[in-house]
């Protein structure tokens, strides 16, 4: 039975997009729903949603505070300069730095010259950049000094490499991309490829996720329509907002969850961010109460930390509204916590992939309370969600298969990886997400098991088969199975029960790891056996064996 609150978000929804909404829906050539009356390419986007929101304080970060209006200007101005460096439209532009106004300058006027830009994970250690830039072979790569000097050892570069000195006011940080000169800025498509993002399979290295400008745009408008539906429902109970919509940047632009639902929503909704180049608690309570911060999401374990740490009752943080997490499961003990810990904060949790542009479910307020265990229901009116049987059967409720998901915000396939594109996708259009589920009588989504070898800490995603690959590459290492052990605070970590020769130790092999991986893909914890690792009918190592004996 629908709750009371789903019932107003219909009714609110119904108004938004029926005849003389705000929102004009229309389906495109494969029935998917998308707004046509808002621009369909990020350029338009930018540009339309600047000059709308143009005196609002668009980026906060240290003493620096731009508005919309300057950063159209200044990434008016980036793009112009691109363009005359001989990016051209289609040319991939990579982007490694940390969160700061220069990343996001860059990242607009990318894509205002037309190129496909390319977000790099600024964990990455040089093999693993040189892996994602040899795959997508940009012609620049715009980096901050200390992912600039990762970047400088990879071999074989084909690509111009600029590094900022981000930390810098914004005219001096890009003064040496802006000498040279300006022209003219090519027209694009909603078809043409916008974004390139990095996830990791379960069979190793990353791949690069395109997504097309329709594919974003859509995804940006599913999250502002959730929002704007909400605030419908807070006005007409009289309670409207007591600030300004500001959010807290303390996730990863190059992630998809900075990417869409933080840092472009928040140009169509007006809303301010506070940048933080990376995570510190206590300097985000700092944050959360000087710029009176209304909304925060990040992985769970940030708001893990945010409850449990010493200096939570030193600072006001009444502004806040809202405290969503993704990218992980949060565990069910956290939302009842949440509640009583930030009496002004109702808990949200939100499930999509970066291949879909993070669309997916959403959970929020009291459905979120009432249905913790639920990733909760499909994002209205974009998105479809189906669980899949044998042959891709849809199952009915309570039946569990791999979850699906279909919208227009969905991604066009992973760059030149045609077998690993068809795998991604159903016949009648869903991405296959790996997650096995179920869906109740209401329509929500509950995530029970995963099919890939993926492990997922904190939010970021680590392939098993890479880590125990990188593993292998250590001469002492004779075998290693790797899995991801339940933690409290990061929701996984990695754990690798490795069979060794002539004496390996932990620091040895932890030493190795960390010149060769990212720090977050290192074992929390190395198992040595004596023995060889036990092993299946088939030669494989029993995986799901070590798992049930070492994981807890």
């Amino acid at each position: 039975m629908a709750s009371d609150l789903d019932r107003k978000f219909d009714g609110v929804l119904a108004h938004v997009i029926g005849p003389g909404g705000r929102l004009i829906i229309e389906q495109d050539e494969q029935g998917r729903a998308i707004v046509a009356n808002f621009p369909s390419t990020l350029p338009m986007l930018l540009r339309t949603f600047c000059a709308l929101n143009g005196p609002t304080e668009a980026v906060i970060s240290g003493d620096e505070r731009l508005t919309f209006a300057d950063l159209d200007t200044w990434s008016e101005r980036l793009a112009k300069a691109l363009a005359a460096r001989g990016i051209a439209k289609g040319d991939r532009v990579g982007i490694a730095m940390r969160n700061c106004p220069s990343w996001v300058i860059s990242y607009v006027a990318a894509l205002k010259a037309g190129a496909v830009v390319t977000l790099l994970n600024g964990w990455w250690q040089p093999s693993e950049m040189q892996h994602a830039l040899q795959l997508t072979e940009p012609k620049l790569v715009i980096a901050d000094e200390p992912r600039a000097a990762r970047i400088a050892r990879c071999e074989a570069k084909s690509f111009e490499l600029v590094a900022l000195a981000v930390e810098k006011p914004l005219e001096q940080a890009l003064a040496q991309l802006l000498e040279a000169g300006e022209a003219d800025l090519p027209e694009v498509a909603p078809d043409d490829d916008a974004t390139i993002l990095f996830t990791s399979g379960s069979t190793g290295g990353a791949k690069g996720a395109v997504s097309t400008h329709r594919s974003v745009t859509t995804g940006v408008y599913a999250y502002a329509t959730g929002l704007m539906v909400l605030l419908g429902i807070m006005e007409s109970e009289g309670r409207p907002p007591a600030n300004p919509p500001r959010t807290l940047v303390n996730v990863p632009l190059f992630h998809v969850t900075g990417e869409v639902p933080v840092l472009l929503n928040s140009f169509v909704i007006g809303r301010g961010m506070v940048l933080m180049a990376k995570w510190d608690p206590a300097e985000a309570f700092r944050l959360i109460e000087k710029e009176k911060i209304t909304y925060f999401v990040g992985v769970p374990a940030m708001s893990l930390e945010l409850m449990t740490h010493p200096d939570r009752d030193k600072h006001d943080m009444s502004s806040l509204t809202d405290i969503a997490a993704g990218g992980a499961p949060r565990p069910i003990s956290h939302v009842e916590r949440l509640q009583k810990t930030f009496e002004s904060a109702q808990p949200a949790l939100g499930y999509g992939l970066t291949e879909t542009n993070a669309v997916g479910c959403s959970n929020f307020w009291s459905n979120y309370a009432d249905k913790p265990g639920s990733t909760g229901r499909a994002q209205k009116p974009f998105v479809e969600i189906a669980i899949l049987g044998e042959g891709d059967r849809h199952l009915p409720p309570q039946e569990r298969g791999e979850v699906g998901i279909r919208s227009a915000a969905n991604f066009s396939g992973y760059w030149r990886d045609q077998q690993a594109t068809a795998a991604a996708f159903t016949d009648d259009g869903y991405v296959r997400t790996g997650d096995i589920g179920y869906l109740d009588e209401d329509g929500y989504l509950f995530i029970v098991d995963r099919k890939k070898d993926i492990i997922i800490r904190g939010g970021e995603n680590i392939s098993a088969a890479e880590v125990e690959a990188a593993c292998y590459g250590h001469p002492k290492v004779a075998e290693v199975s790797v899995f991801g052990a339940p933690d409290e605070r990061l929701g996984e970590v990695p754990v690798a029960v490795v069979h060794g020769r002539d004496g390996l130790d932990e620091g040895a092999l932890r030493e190795f790891l960390e010149e060769r991986v990212a720090a977050f893909k290192v074992p929390a914890r190395f198992i040595f056996s004596d023995e060889p690792l036990p092993r299946l009918g088939t030669g494989k190592i029993d995986r799901v064996a070590l798992k049930d004996r070492f994981a807890r």
